[in-house]
């Protein structure tokens, strides 16, 4: 990635208590950084081991950078489906592809828990459809349907 111009912000996020040993609040820190520089960061809204959950962490980055979440998903045509816990694609070569983005999602910077939970749900259930469209556009069955 790097050699591409792409940096790189390491860390996971964890649904346990290993947050902070798997550099967690590190990397929470330099994407609100990141952010406040005027940068872009992407990343994945789904939690560990649970497939197509999408967990709070994005919703606490998008309420202290004050910058909206725009989710989208991404299909091919040709890929390879692992058989592991989150159904993994593996994207090949010489394929049409589809990148479907439906709407922003904005945290406001006094979000309550509860909302941020409401919000969340929204997330997940926007990436989900955005990833139905996406592998309809394409003609093939998603990663929820197999």
């Amino acid at each position: 990635m790097e050699r591409l111009g792409i940096g790189l912000i390491r860390g996971s996020g964890d649904h346990g208590s290993a947050f902070h040993r798997k550099g967690g609040v590190g990397a929470f820190k330099e994407m609100v950084r990141t952010l406040q520089d005027g940068c872009n960061v992407a990343l994945t809204a789904d939690v560990p081991k649970r497939a197509r959950v999408a967990g709070l962490g994005i919703i606490m980055l998008a309420r202290e950078s004050g910058r909206p979440i725009m989710p989208f998903a991404m299909a091919t045509s040709r890929f390879i489906r692992l058989k592991n816990w989150d159904r993994t694609t593996i994207n090949l070569p010489f394929g049409r592809g589809a990148l479907v983005g439906i709407k922003e999602i904005h945290v406001p910077p006094d979000a309550d828990a509860a909302m941020m939970e409401a919000l969340r749900l929204e997330l997940e259930e926007t990436l989900n459809e955005a990833t139905r469209r996406a592998y309809a556009q394409l003609g093939r069955p998603g990663p929820q349907d197999a």
